[in-house]
């Protein structure tokens, strides 16, 4: 009987230390808040149907940034097994580059200096398009630095003194940044490349419904018979179904034509017309977006450099005796997720018109939670989390309270950690034996 009681008390113990009590209710209070924040959006669906998507609308444009930001997250952990802190500050980084370019260099108007008679559509696409190049390089140049002299002298040492390098590169450039004679530590406003325009029904022609629905169902077609023929075991149907362009096809034409169709149909309920809009601004972020995400796949799957990187993400020691130079590889892994983040700063302060040293604290962070979410070092994953991530910020902001905003945010980290921890798209860890 005593030893039946010293077993009880034992096993109550172990229960205790084990922590399953407090794992209960803390994952009952995080459901109680799900349902709770569910609940208000719900109700703010139903009540304002147009207000809410309006909100939807708007989530698109965060969320398509944060997914360039995310994507170098997930390429640089995919490879190196480290989480590069400072890659929010490349983003900053790249943002006043462009601020630079544009303020002081006026280069966004070259084509018209160059050639006079140019169209002016073309002049400021060719424009835009330079200074979004400019960031990419430098946001890449100064991702290879770091990799050089801050992170690659560590990488046969423990883990954590990389990361905390990480923090301690991500200080240095944000104070470094707000010194006088380098970009100041003042809010700047940031003069836009190119003019807004905001669409709505009346500007949304039907041509504009239609190309992208085309584009869409094409694609579409295209991809479901090269799956067809891949299962009946042709070659070089799954190729094509993995083509770039393919891949450009699906998300190019699925955002766009929900989106014009949204606006330009102009749907009345109640009695009331829907009056959404959306900016150039928004279309020019998505566009952007997708063209490079889908570039960043062609690399990562089609060619040399894209195959060494996942050779040296699978095992370094192998890839070295293969012939691979891991390091070339992982500083080209550095410079395009760096590039991306250049372009993400370009198209964050061209959206929200305001740059300053700190600008790259909080996007760093929810694309980091982003890639947790979608699951990181999963390419497609780094592009859903950072869309739910989006959403989530924007309909929190609108529906429950702006100040709780990234609370809320933040609370999906630890959501998919005691849910999914490995994300949505991510591999479950091997069991070793």
């Amino acid at each position: 009987m005593a030893t039946t009681s010293v077993e009880s008390r034992r096993r109550l113990t172990l229960h205790r230390r084990s922590g399953a009590v407090l794992n209960y209710i803390s994952a009952g209070i995080l459901a109680l808040a799900g349902i709770f924040v569910i609940y208000i959006l719900g109700k703010a669906a139903v009540s304002n149907p147009d207000v809410f998507l309006q909100q939807v609308l708007n989530g698109l444009q965060l969320g398509f940034i944060y997914a360039l930001i995310a994507l170098g997250y997930t390429m640089i952990y995919g490879i190196v097994k480290l989480i590069n802190f400072a890659h929010g500050d490349v983003f900053m980084v790249g943002a006043f580059t462009s601020f630079f370019a544009i303020a002081t260099a006026n280069l966004h108007r070259w084509p018209q200096a160059v050639w006079p008679g140019i169209d002016e559509a073309a002049a400021t696409v060719i424009g835009t398009v330079t200074v979004i190049m400019l960031s990419m390089l430098v946001a890449g140049f100064l991702a290879i630095v770091m990799e050089r002299f801050a992170y690659r002298p560590l990488r046969n040492k423990p883990r954590i003194a990389a990361l905390i390098t990480a923090i301690g590169v991500s200080f240095f450039l944000e104070y470094f940044a707000a010194l006088p004679f380098v970009y100041t530590n003042n809010y700047i406003t940031y003069p836009r490349p190119f003019e807004i325009t905001v669409f709505h029904a009346e500007s949304i022609s039907a041509p504009a419904m239609i190309v992208p629905w085309a584009v869409l169902i094409a694609t579409a077609a295209a991809y479901g018979l090269f799956s067809q023929l891949e299962r009946r075991g042709v070659a070089w149907a799954a190729i094509w179904r993995r083509h770039p362009l393919v891949q450009f096809g699906l998300l190019f034409g699925g955002f766009l034509a929900v989106v014009f169709t949204l606006i330009g149909m102009a749907p009345t309920m109640g009695g009331e017309e829907w009056d959404l809009t959306v900016s150039n601004i928004t279309v020019v972020i998505m566009i952007s977006s997708i063209l490079l995400q889908v570039v960043l796949q062609y690399i990562v799957q089609r060619t040399r450099m894209g195959k060494a990187m996942r050779a040296a993400a699978y095992d370094k020691p192998t890839a070295r005796l293969m012939g691979i130079n891991v390091d070339g590889v992982i500083a080209a892994t550095f410079a395009l997720g760096g590039g991306l983040a250049g372009a993400a700063g370009v198209l964050y302060a061209t959206a929200y018109k305001q740059v300053h040293h700190l600008m790259g604290i909080m996007p760093g962070l929810k694309a980091f939670v982003a890639a947790v979410i979608g699951g990181i070092g999963s390419i497609p994953g780094a592009l859903v989390g950072a869309l739910i991530m989006g959403q989530t910020e924007v309909l929190s902001a609108g529906f429950i309270s702006t100040p709780m905003r990234d609370a809320i945010a933040f609370s999906m980290l630890i959501v998919v950690l005691l849910i999914r921890p490995q994300g949505i798209f991510g591999e479950p860890p091997g069991e070793k034996v």
